[in-house]
């Protein structure tokens, strides 16, 4: 039924993927952001921007927009339901391995990009946050 290689439990994976890819979460902007950041994948022509509201150093509030393939936008889905509620500190401790465990399947080098850009626009945002000294937000 599946193709060599190709198990039930990597079927229910992409098609995770591709609900969070046609129906995001968490998709849109935040009137009074924080945080707006912005990444873009030179070669592939992916972008994903992330804003957020912060409070008392917790993620309390957090968008995306952003345009590409399935990866790249489903990760940034995924990411912003795994970052609400979580403080700063844990948010800037993630990392690809972080990433790709969230997705749930092996990926090539270019598409380990696709899957890190989220993190990478939401990463900045909130280093530009603390660094912006603006951490009493009510």
């Amino acid at each position: 039924m599946y193709k060599k290689g190709y198990t039930a439990d990597m079927h229910i994976y992409e098609q995770i993927l591709i609900d969070h890819f046609r129906n995001p979460k968490n998709k849109g902007t935040i009137p009074s952001p924080d945080f707006s950041t912005q990444q873009y994948i030179p070669s592939c022509g992916d972008t994903v921007s992330m804003q957020g509201v912060v409070k008392d150093n917790v993620l309390i509030q957090v968008a995306f927009m952003g345009s590409g393939c399935v990866i790249s936008q489903a990760a940034a889905s995924l990411l912003t339901e795994c970052a609400l509620g979580k403080s700063l500190d844990v948010l800037l401790a993630l990392d690809k391995n972080n990433m790709l465990s969230m997705l749930n399947m092996q990926l090539g080098p270019m598409r380990v990009k696709c899957a890190e850009l989220a993190l990478y626009a939401l990463q900045e945002g909130l280093r530009e946050y603390k660094k912006s000294g603006n951490n009493d937000h009510a």
